[in-house]
């Protein structure tokens, strides 16, 4: 018959092997729960465009020229301008026609995501109809996106979807804007919520669970609006 002692020693031995075996798997486990952790708020895809590497005079490369809307075909290029919020180039849509219903969008080709935070420098120039101009999220398609733009006409900021081509308001807030004069849009977009900002100031905010899958995002103007940007940022919590 074993002695108590023996028996107590060889559960001890053996309780020590399990502890040394499992510890480690127990260390990874916390450091891989740790890293997730530290990884949230973080964004995976981080981008600034300048317009400045581009060539004049053409569509910059990584970008996709789209009518939404009625009315002729849009004109996007890089052009100089010597008032340029970095550089010494910019991002222009150019063309003209005094259709109310009509949409030019500049669809960035790199990435595709849901949530995402953009900002963009725009100063728009001239315009009878509108003088507008946007940044687009969650494009789906012509007719199917939600967009947030500035209009120096009707000095405001608002939120509107697109929903099988017919423009609906969601949210908006009034604001002194002017044309010719250099501004700052935000929009950051997590889940269905949505927050804007106007020149690094939160501005307002909203829910809308239309679209609630990945898509493009964007540049737009609004019927006959000259408009030119610079400084696209674009970040992304989604993986690409």
């Amino acid at each position: 018959m074993l002695s108590r002692a023996f028996c107590l020693g060889f559960f001890l031995i053996g309780s020590l092997t399990l502890l040394l075996y499992f510890a480690p798997l127990g260390v990874v486990a916390a450091q891989q729960e740790n890293s997730s952790t530290g990884n949230k708020g973080q964004f995976p895809y981080k981008k600034t465009v300048d317009f400045d590497h581009f060539a004049t005079g053409k569509i910059p490369e990584g970008f996709s020229p789209v009518l939404s809307g009625a009315g002729k075909e849009v004109t996007w290029e890089v052009r100089q301008e010597p008032g340029a919020r970095s550089g010494t180039k910019v991002l222009a849509q150019t063309s003209i026609d005094e259709v109310n219903y009509r949409f030019p969008l500049l669809l960035y080709d790199e990435l595709t995501a849901k949530n995402v935070e953009v900002a963009v420098q725009f100063k728009t120039i001239s315009g009878k109809i509108d003088q507008a101009a946007g940044i687009v999220v969650r494009f789906q398609d012509e007719a199917h996106y939600y967009v947030v733009r500035v209009n120096t006409l009707e000095g405001d900021v608002r939120l509107f979807k697109m929903v099988d081509g017919e423009r609906k308001p969601i949210a908006g807030k009034s604001v002194e804007v002017l044309p010719g004069e250099w501004y700052t849009l935000k929009l950051n977009v997590q889940d269905t919520h949505f927050e804007i900002f106007f020149n690094d100031q939160p501005l307002f905010e909203a829910d809308d669970e239309t679209y609630q899958k990945a898509g493009k995002i964007g540049l737009s103007t609004k019927s006959d609006a000259v408009a030119i940007f610079d400084d696209l940022q674009i970040a992304s919590l989604d993986m690409r």
